[in-house]
């Protein structure tokens, strides 16, 4: 009892108790049997025709369940430890058993039309919104991108990125149809009236430069006054010309300024002849392309892609460190709006179904194949001792009641023949 699983313990105890009402009844038809032969022997009783009859059927309910007994036994274990052929049938035949249980699970289990009827029971669309919709599958994401970042920036960093941004950059803004995406930017902007707040804040830095630059713009105007006037006229009046420059230069950008200006509205009707000439003129698209590749490909362009490249990574990875920063807001609302559309949209419930239920048919067969092999080698690989303990174990309270009835079978078979006998033939017959 002490090798026994605690798992397995009551199925045992529930054996145990069955094992001995069987053979507790086997040894009752063998007490009755000898009881009917010594009773008259010693003079207890007299010999009678019923006396006759239950020895009969104590004799075969002996011969029954001794039978039953050896049938049950020899499928588990060899009968009193007897090599008796054909016995042990079980643990000899494991490795059979096996490969036969594993081609019946395989061929009537795993069957393509069991599979399809059990998905038809499953809410799989809705099993898998749930999941989504889970707050801990956020976090699970997202830790895991956040985990598999580095070793991917790290893989970039030897200065492909860099260079890649530097080569894609002039490609995708260097194409043939950069033009139009320009035009229909400028385009978005007039519409929303943003070009206006781009003037305004070209304008704030132009004025920003032109005060903290006042001092070297005023000594460049007086000595174009001296190269052009001579040195005694550039003493005398280059300052005054270079303070009248930059008033009227700060002048008009005070008159561009404000939002109803004429000049504001000559901007936006230049702006959007631009972008009519864009649209429609070739030789000024291909201006615009070409000096846009120009641009691009500079140098300095080039050294500043990679000065991006090192920006972003840094603000990726410090994003992705916080739980609540943009890129778990963006993993978060994805999913919740992915299970949404699982539990709403039929067309995606049906082609989630329809893509799942056809993934798993076509790995039927190779499942079912693996499978049977896998309970083969598992069941061949079982001690046999142990092999035929968790099969009685499972099995043995049936088989007691089978000793049981052949033994109760043959104990009445028996008398009645006995009893049918001598009504034939007479007294001697039984």
């Amino acid at each position: 009892m002490n090798t026994i699983p605690e798992a397995d313990r009551a199925a045992w105890l529930v054996l145990r108790r069955y094992r001995r009402a069987a053979t507790g009844l086997l040894a009752g038809m063998g007490v009755l049997t000898i009881a009917g032969y010594g009773a008259p022997a010693v003079g207890l009783v007299a010999d009678s025709p019923w006396l006759d009859i239950l020895r009969a059927g104590a004799k075969a309910g002996v011969v029954g369940g001794l039978a039953d007994w050896f049938a049950v036994t020899a499928l588990f274990r060899r009968p009193m430890g007897l090599p008796i052929p054909h016995t042990a049938i079980l643990p000899a035949q494991k490795a059979r058993l096996g490969e036969a249980l594993g081609r019946f699970v395989a061929t009537h289990v795993f069957t393509e039309a069991d599979v399809n009827a059990a998905l038809d029971r499953i809410d799989l669309p809705g099993m898998l919104a749930g999941v989504l919709a889970d707050p801990a599958t956020a976090e699970t994401v997202s830790r895991a991108l956040a985990q598999a970042a580095p070793p991917v920036m790290d893989r970039l960093e030897d200065g492909r990125a860099g260079s890649a941004m530097g080569r894609i950059l002039p490609v995708v803004l260097g194409g043939e149809d950069v033009a139009p995406v320009v035009a229909r930017t400028l385009r978005a902007l007039v519409e929303g009236d943003r070009h206006q707040e781009v003037l305004s804040f070209l304008l704030a830095r132009l004025k920003d430069g032109l005060k903290a630059k006042e001092a070297a713009l005023r000594a460049i105007i007086e000595d174009r006054v001296r190269e052009q006037g001579g040195r005694i006229l550039g003493w005398a009046i280059g300052g005054s010309i270079a303070t009248k420059v930059l008033i009227s230069v700060n002048h008009e950008l005070d008159r561009v300024d404000p939002q109803n200006s004429e000049l504001r509205e000559g901007f936006t009707t230049w702006v959007r002849a631009e972008i009519d000439r864009i649209e429609t003129d070739p030789e000024r698209r291909a201006e615009i392309t070409g000096a846009i590749m120009g641009v691009m490909s500079h140098d300095s362009i080039r050294g500043w892609s990679g000065d991006v490249w090192r920006r972003m990574r840094l603000m990726i990875e410090a994003d992705m460190a916080q739980p609540d920063g943009w890129s778990a807001s963006i993993v978060r609302d994805a999913l919740r709006h992915l299970a949404e559309q699982m539990r709403e949209d039929q067309a995606l419930r049906q082609r989630v179904m329809s893509s799942v239920r056809g993934m798993i048919v076509r790995g039927l067969p190779f499942v079912c194949d693996r499978l049977s092999r896998f309970i083969a080698s598992v069941v061949a690989g079982w001690d046999a001792d142990q092999l035929a303990s968790r099969l009685e174990l499972r099995v043995g309270k049936d088989l007691q009641f089978v000793r049981l009835n052949g033994t109760l079978v043959g104990f009445l078979a028996g008398a009645m023949l006995s009893l049918v006998l001598r009504l034939m033939f007479g007294a001697g017959a039984g």
